[in-house]
């Protein structure tokens, strides 16, 4: 099980007020990258390593689907 006790959860500056349907991400952690559902933050998170989830971002920027 992945260690998030020093996680430092952030929501993107975009996602507005949507009644809380958002996701935190938290990039602070060495060599992974985890990922929360903002309306259950003492529920499941789900992590990646860190390459995968810039491989990840890139490839929704280079398709266009980040806003």
């Amino acid at each position: 099980m992945t260690d998030l006790t020093s996680a430092v959860w952030r929501k993107s500056t975009r996602s507005g007020d949507n009644g809380g349907n958002c996701v935190e991400v938290a990039d602070n952690l060495p060599g992974f990258v985890a990922v929360r559902d903002s309306k259950d933050p003492a529920g499941p998170a789900l992590s990646y390593p860190s390459r995968s989830w810039t491989s990840f971002l890139a490839a929704i920027k280079r398709e266009g689907l980040a806003r």
